[in-house]
């Protein structure tokens, strides 16, 4: 029991061994057995504690059950019996009984969605009950979830709890009250909820071929379910059967579905079927499967018979009724998949089609083939039988000779050889004239020969074209390549051999190795060129290309290998059979250039083969590149570099091609390492993610280099990508020189590749020992192989030094593919005194430019009025003001470049293109405009009765000043840059070296600068030596010499600058000229401001007239007036004088304002005053 005491509450009340507590005790314990003691069968009672709220003062009571009225009775004997001073409250008496209520739960077990019972008895008779959730000690109240009833049924209250649908959050314990005056009694029950999960696939697929299919379900729990239910929903409608297991946890629903119930229209359509549970309380579990319908494939192929000869080309389509599939391929008859670069396949929304397309069909293709699709363990197959005849391919017919010379009156010795022997029907063909031939065989090789007579024909002093013809038997037909013949009289011929044949003085030749006099065995024949000049009377060898006996077989291998059906099951074993035969003659390839050729042309044909490469093919690749990058073998290189051939390159794509191609699988990272070759690798695994590092060390060559690529950039990389970097250190020295030809490289070159393609930002930083720390400045560029007609070349294109201390230099790059260095010899290091001189000059250069510019603008705004009061000053001011804005405009985008290219911004190659664009525009608009200025002085000239608008001269000035530069400027945009050609690889600047871009600036600017200077020697002899009536006045002669000054002295000045940055563009230009260059530039603003402005006498005069002070103001009237002013750029200044002197003259011409000309010659003054 317990009852409140009004007093306050203090802290020693807590503490049992205080005299408070004790005294407190003592009293109340005193004052209830007073109380109590009245109470029938009563034992005892005892203080057990105080809480706060007051005093709150909890007791147990022993007694029998006694009635309400005694207790009542006895709490009033405790309140009087208790000291007043304690202010017992007579109405806070609360009692509890121990006597815990009966309550149950159902079902025991409980699982989320059942509807749960609490059931409360008890034998006190009240209806005064109530729930209460203990987690959230909230009082339950009637809703949609819970329910209470509470009755009284014979002799005993009830109260029911319903929880419907119950859920893992109703989980808890809950308490039952009931209160019957001061008593209360109540019972708990905490209850557990289990959730129900139902397991089952979530998809299937599901072929339309009349076989039984079950989708089944089950629980995790061991409930008793006591039914399961299958629904469907989609758009077919495919019904069955549900069949429940023995334990009932699980249930099975099967069904058929054949092509009816699935017609190819409706193949790939969807059905989710869904199971779900249900127990005896309620609760449901349910799980979902979808299931694919897939049609069997119907397929149709090609039905025409095909019949083709070799050489010839057929394709065969296959076609399915049906969309999805897993796999599209075809077969040989033997089993042998077809390589995938034979056929295409596509997808329709309602059906399928694959083509196997053969360009060059060989008789390896003869046969049945199998296409084939594969929708997971199902296979639909269409065959069709393939006859290849057999017929010479046109590039396998050998000829000899390629070219000959033929005496008139003699004869020469023509033939055709094959390989295999055919029914051939075969002639000689020389045009419409068909020739017999005569067959010969000797081992595998048949030759048809015949002995051409120059005179059975009458075509003396003619070249003619002889072919072979080969017919088979399902006449088919093909030319063998060309044989010339040159009939030349017999006195004309000096040189004679038996092989090589006959021919005049200086006559070059090319002859087949194995018809020449190279050693030949007829079952392995050599193969290549060899050409021949006639030098007097004898044939000297001029070049060898001739490939030995071993490597042309393989090459002839490697040929029919790209042409087979099979060559994917083929290539590891050539691959291996290259390797030891490449080792083996060494030698032969040391020494002959055409040998070493071959060998790169067969790595070329092999790598474009494979879709994927194991260690074991990617071993015996690496071994056959570092024969042939051996140092006994650079001499052959440059024999090649010296043929100008792009062999190098071709070597440099072939091997990333076959590295890109490589999957190590499960086996571990590939490592190789030779004396001109090395070789790590990595791949990505995405539970084991780390840095990409990798070190090569060549003792050999003293060359060293790393690779990094940071972890966070390989997050971006599919799973299971392979990292591959390649190092050599030969390759530098056989590659092509920079286009500058200046550039040497001087370290390794690192070739690292992915076999997945890059999406994200990438980027890879490598660091090269550099072998000549002095040579000048370090670049990082990589092998561009698109660059030079697609022959390759270096290119710095997205990689920058971040790091150089002599010895050592790290390159950033954000692209993959093959990494050097190049030091230049001719373009000054940045950080060198003289880089650092030519950025000063550059940019305080044009900033002193653009101040000189914006200046001259002023001054034109502020003597505009003034100096524009006729038609002919308006249109030349006009033309200074947009001279001066176009330069201003120019230099202004030459800082915004410089500053983009400082600093690596994202968008530099887009703003780069932006930048040229608008700088080669505005350098053409100063030239054009210069030339509408020239073009008007020759007007006003020339035409002097001739008179035109204003508006119109205008508008022809504004379309030359501008429209010419904006043709020139799209039209060179539009045809360089869809190939990334239109700017240099380092400088926003038209390119020179790919697309000569440079000369759509050049050549208009140059034009300009050569007319400019012809009008104003027009103009100036014309003046000096008038015709007859022509009588210029002095302000004639004067605003003339303004004309010719302001055209001669700026037109030179702005093309000299441009012909000395001109001639910075070409390879090997001294840095002299650049040097020039920047400070010529620097002065161009101050020769428009000087030249083409302040010049001007009418300029001069109205800035005199605005800002002088009054006293120099009528010094300059009074001047004026008497016709004698003379400001510094007057004609009767010394520096006019001698101007004038050279022309012959002599004498001073006074200038007068112009109001003072008579209307009578105001249009040929006009013309003279043009410039001012």
């Amino acid at each position: 029991m317990r009852v409140r005491l009004n007093v306050g509450f203090q802290e020693d009340l807590m503490n049992t061994s205080s005299a408070l507590y004790r005294s407190y005790k003592t009293d109340l314990e005193t004052a209830f057995r007073k109380g109590y003691g009245i109470l029938p069968g009563f034992k005892g009672v005892t203080v057990t504690g105080f809480k706060s709220g007051s005093v709150i003062v909890t007791y147990e009571l022993q007694t029998t059950a006694p009635s309400l009225d005694l207790i009542h009775k006895a709490n009033e004997r405790v309140v009087q019996s208790l000291n007043q001073t304690y202010r017992m409250d007579d109405n806070s008496f609360q009692a509890f009984n121990s006597n815990e209520i009966k309550l149950s739960v159902t079902p025991e077990i409980i699982f989320e969605g059942d509807t749960v019972s609490l059931v409360c008895e008890n034998d006190i008779l009240s209806s005064n009950v109530s729930w209460r959730y203990k987690e959230q000690e909230l009082e339950i109240q009637n809703s949609s979830r819970f329910s209470i009833y509470t009755a009284i049924f014979n002799m005993t209250s009830v109260s029911k709890l319903t929880i419907h649908n119950i859920t893992l959050g109703d989980a808890g314990e809950y308490v039952c009250k009931l209160i019957l005056d001061i008593f209360e009694y109540e019972s708990k029950k905490k209850i557990d909820v289990i959730p129900i999960r139902i397991l089952a696939n979530e998809e299937m697929k599901v072929i339309c071929d009349d076989n039984p299919v079950s989708v089944s379900c089950c629980s995790d729990s061991n409930i008793d379910w006591i039914k399961t239910e299958w629904r469907q929903e989609g758009n077919i409608n495919i019904s069955g059967s549900a069949k429940i297991h023995k334990d009932s946890i699980c249930s099975k629903y099967v069904f058929r579905v054949d092509r009816t119930q699935c017609p190819s229209g409706s193949s790939g359509t969807t059905v989710i079927y869904t199971c779900e549970f249900i127990s005896g309380y309620g609760a449901r579990g349910s799980a979902d499967t979808k299931v694919t319908f897939t049609s069997m494939a119907n397929l149709t192929i090609t039905p025409d018979p095909i019949s083709v000869s070799e050489g010839q080309n057929f394709s065969i389509k296959c076609i399915s009724d049906v969309s999805n599939y897993d796999e599209v391929y075809w077969n040989t008859s033997a089993g042998i998949k077809i390589h995938q670069r034979f056929y295409t396949t596509r997808r329709y929304p309602n059906g399928a089609e694959s083509v196997l397309t053969v360009k060059t069909s060989t008789r390896e293709w003869n046969g049945t083939y199998h296409c084939i699709f594969r929708y997971k363990n199902s296979y639909s197959v269409a065959t069709k039988d393939v006859i290849v005849h057999p017929l010479p391919l046109e590039l396998s017919i050998i000829v000899d000779p390629l070219e000959a010379t033929v005496s008139c009156s003699g004869s020469h010795h023509i033939k055709c050889c094959i390989e295999e022997d055919g029914d051939y029907k075969v002639t000689f063909q020389i045009g419409s004239l068909s020739l017999p031939a005569a067959k010969e065989v000797k081992e595998k090789q048949v030759c048809y020969k015949h002995n051409f007579n120059a005179n059975s024909v009458s075509w003396c002093s003619k070249t003619v074209d002889v072919f072979c013809h080969f017919t088979n038997a399902v006449n088919n037909s093909v030319w063998s390549p060309s044989m010339k013949l040159n009939l030349v009289p017999e006195e004309n011929i000096t040189c004679q051999d038996p092989i090589i044949g006959v021919g005049e003085p200086g006559k070059v030749i090319q002859k087949l190795c194995r018809f020449s006099n190279v050693p030949s065995s007829p079952g392995s024949p050599v193969g290549g060129i060899i050409t021949y000049k006639c030098v007097g009377s004898q044939w000297e060898e001029k070049r060898n290309d001739c490939i030995s006996a071993p490597i042309n077989s393989l090459l002839q291998l490697a040929k029919a290998l790209v042409k087979s059906p099979s060559q994917d099951e083929k290539l590891p074993t050539y691959l291996k059979n290259l390797s030891i035969s490449i080792d083996k003659v060494e030698h032969e390839i040391s020494s002959s250039p055409g040998s070493l050729g071959a060998v790169i042309n067969i790595l070329d044909l092999l790598s474009t083969v494979p879709t994927q490469v194991n260690s074991e093919m990617m071993m015996h690749v690496l071994s056959t590149v570092n024969v042939i990058l051996g140092k006994p073998v650079l001499n052959t290189w440059k024999v090649l570099q010296q043929q100008r051939t792009n062999q190098s390159s071709q070597l440099l794509h072939s091997v990333e091609r076959f590295s890109q191609a490589l999957r190590s699988g499960d086996s571990p990272p590939l490592s190789f390492s030779q004396t001109n070759v090395q070789m790590s690798s990595m791949v990505i695994k995405s539970s084991h993610l780390k840095t990409y590092q990798q070190k090569f060390v060549f003792s050999d060559s003293d060359l060293w280099g790393n690779v990094v690529i940071d972890k966070s950039h390989l997050e971006n990389l599919q799973p299971d990508s392979s990292v591959v970097t390649m190092a050599f250190p030969t390759l530098q020295a056989i590659l092509a020189k920079d286009i500058q030809e200046n550039n040497f490289a001087e370290s390794l070159v690192m070739t690292t590749t992915v076999s997945h393609n890059i999406t994200m930002p990438f980027m890879i930083s490598m660091t090269f020992k550099n072998s000549s720390p002095s040579s000048g400045e370090t670049k990082c560029v990589f092998w561009n192989f698109s660059l030079a007609n697609n022959t390759g070349g270096w290119d710095s294109s997205g990689c920058y030094v971040e790091e150089g201390d002599g010895d050592n230099v790290t390159c950033i790059c954000d692209h993959l593919t093959s990494f050097s260095i190049l030091m230049s010899a001719d373009t000054p290091d940045p950080s060198s005194l003289l880089g650092i001189l030519l950025d000063i000059i550059s940019y305080v250069g044009v900033g002193f430019s653009i101040l000189s510019l914006a200046a001259c603008l002023v001054v034109e705004a502020v003597v505009w009025k003034s100096v524009t009061k006729n038609r002919t000053s308006y249109m030349r001011h006009t033309c200074i003001v947009n001279i001066a804005a176009s330069l201003l405009i120019a230099n202004t985008w030459f800082i915004v470049v410089a500053a983009i290219q400082d600093n690596h911004y994202i968008l530099y190659k887009t703003a780069c293109v932006a930048a040229t664009f608008f700088i080669h525009f505005f350098y053409l608009s100063v030239f054009f405009w210069m030339l509408t200025l020239g073009l008007m002085l020759f007007y006003r000239l020339v035409f002097i009765l001739h008179e035109t608008s204003r508006s119109t001269q205008k508008a022809i000035a504004f379309c030359l000043g501008y429209g010419c530069p904006l043709a020139i400027s799209v039209i060179t945009l539009a045809a360089t840059q869809p190939r990334e050609v239109y700017t240099r690889k380092n400088v926003c600047w038209l390119n020179w070296e790919d697309t000569k871009a440079l000369l759509a600036f050049a050549i208009p600017a140059l034009i300009i600068v050569v007319v400019n200077i012809t009008i104003t020697v027009v103009v100036i002899t014309k003046i000096l030596r008038p015709s007859i009536g022509d009588k210029p006045c002095k302000q004639e002669r004067s605003s003339l010499f303004q004309i010719s000054k302001s055209i001669g002295v700026l037109t030179p000045l702005l093309g000299l600058t441009w012909g000395f940055g001109l001639t910075t563009v070409f390879p090997g230009t001294n840095l002299a000229f650049h040097i020039i260059f920047a400070i010529l530039n620097v002065f161009q603003g101050l020769f428009i401001l000087l030249f083409g402005c302040l010049w001007d006498l009418k300029v001069q005069e109205a800035l005199l007239s605005r800002f002088s002070l009054s006293r120099w103001s009528s010094q300059h009237s009074k001047s004026t007036s008497l016709g004698s002013s003379t400001p510094v750029f007057s004609m009767s200044s010394p520096i006019s004088r001698r101007f004038n002197n050279l022309f012959g003259k002599t004498g001073t011409y006074n200038v007068s304002t112009p109001e003072t000309t008579s209307s009578s010659v105001e249009n040929s003054s006009s013309a003279y005053s043009l410039l001012n």
